[in-house]
């Protein structure tokens, strides 16, 4: 895919976070309305039971508070996702959550680990090392940009806050970064320019100095 398809505005772009970020609303509308309580279904490590968490934890939320920590970061970072990286947006997405949740379903604690947060992980870490392993200067940009924003994430992938999975989000983290890697020929990559020899570079030798090619005499037959 060239640089103008890849970079043409779709309807997923923005579709997808919005998507997502109602989705999570509304199940904890439907969790706080009905006096559920959606948190047994989040990752329960090293049991059976809590496997179902790798698949469902991303859209269960303990507080308003929480949701709203994740649900701005989700928008923008999805959004960037879909933008600069659709041709492998859907498999960070699909396949990046579902490692993130089952590298916290080996790694953590024996606590239930609920939250998009892992998400919003997988997101920053993927968009931020792509832009630095491709080197194309829009996903630099973008990578500056995301680091500016949410830099000081960095620091709840370890376990410095009580109350808080930061296993979850060394797991996404780490997914992210494993991700970049992989799909690091994938969409938009720095192009390689080549140089074609020109008349005037004739003119130079190798080392670079000024070597014009000698001129035979043309000898007349009498």
């Amino acid at each position: 895919m060239n640089e103008e398809n890849q970079l043409k505005i779709s309807k997923s772009i923005f579709l997808i976070p919005t998507l997502y970020v109602f989705g999570i609303w509304f199940i904890y509308w439907v969790e706080i309305t009905f006096g559920f309580n959606f948190n047994k279904f989040g990752v329960y490590p090293r049991t059976l039971e809590g496997f179902r968490g790798v698949f469902l934890t991303h859209f269960i939320h303990s507080n308003t508070s929480h949701l709203f920590s994740n649900s701005i970061p989700l928008f923008v970072l999805l959004s960037s996702l879909f933008y600069f990286y659709k041709d492998v947006a859907y498999k960070v997405l699909l396949f990046g959550g579902f490692f993130t949740g089952f590298i916290t379903w080996v790694i953590a604690r024996e606590s239930y680990h609920i939250g998009a947060s892992g998400i919003v992980y997988l997101l920053f870490s993927f968009i931020f090392f792509s832009g630095i392993i491709r080197k194309h200067f829009r996903l630099v940009a973008l990578s500056l940009i995301i680091i500016f924003l949410y830099g000081s994430m960095i620091w709840y992938v370890l376990p410095i806050k009580e109350g808080m999975s930061w296993e979850g989000h060394l797991s996404g983290f780490i997914t992210g970064l494993i991700f970049a890697i992989i799909y690091r020929n994938k969409g938009l990559v720095k192009k390689q320019h080549e140089f074609n020899q020109t008349e005037f570079d004739l003119l130079f030798d190798e080392d670079g100095n000024f070597s014009p090619p000698k001129v035979e005499e043309e000898i007349e037959e009498i």
